[in-house]
């Protein structure tokens, strides 16, 4: 959430809804806990959108993939918006919304696999763009999906200009951020930590 955020909510003139599907505006903790302050309710968000994005998560992703009012909210959105996007396991939800039939997609590592269940081709990339779907991978992807989109939108000197007020010019000081290039011992110890959300998620279906 927080990458994409970013860089959207900096692009001149946006206005950016943070939507929720609970009854009132209260924060929504994170998995982690960090509190997200909605802004306004599904029922109240303008049925017309430049981007539909939807974040990632565990629990929480796993919940809002399985509630009908989510899933008809971002079908409805999806059905008029000018980019569909997601970021980490939020291609969960909208595979589960029916967003990524016969498109390319990708996710967090973890779940690239199940993608397929919704319909759509998985993808081992930063981020994958088919029409006017666009998916970034796990976490830090979510900066690389941020600054693409501003170039879509806005053109390629606002994304240069966002790019370098965001000081983004990583430079990891671990390697390993990626399966291709982690240790396999620890890829096996998250792969293994990261089990029951992913046996949770491969029951999701595509309404």
């Amino acid at each position: 959430f927080a990458g994409p955020y970013h860089f959207l909510a900096s692009m001149p003139l946006a206005g950016v809804h943070l939507v929720t599907n609970q009854a009132d505006l209260r924060p929504v903790p994170s998995d982690l806990g960090m509190a997200i302050q909605p802004t306004t309710l599904m029922r109240d968000c303008p049925a017309d959108l430049t981007v539909l994005f939807t974040p990632g998560g565990t629990s929480g992703t796993i919940a809002a993939a399985r509630d009908p009012a989510t899933l008809a909210f971002i079908k409805d959105r999806a059905s008029r918006a000018r980019f569909v996007t997601s970021v980490c396991t939020g291609s969960l939800i909208l595979g589960a919304a029916g967003a990524l039939k016969g498109r390319r997609a990708t996710s967090h590592w973890a779940a690239v696999p199940l993608l397929k269940n919704f319909g759509a081709v998985p993808v081992r990339e930063r981020v994958v763009r088919d029409g006017n779907v666009i998916t970034g991978a796990g976490v830090s992807a979510g900066l690389d999906f941020g600054s693409a989109l501003v170039a879509e939108i806005k053109g390629r000197p606002a994304a240069e200009a966002a790019v370098l007020m965001a000081e983004y010019d990583p430079q990891p000081p671990i390697p390993g951020g990626s399966l291709s290039t982690a240790r396999p011992e620890i890829a096996e110890l998250l792969s293994a930590s990261l089990g029951p959300f992913v046996a949770e998620a491969a029951t999701l279906r595509a309404i």
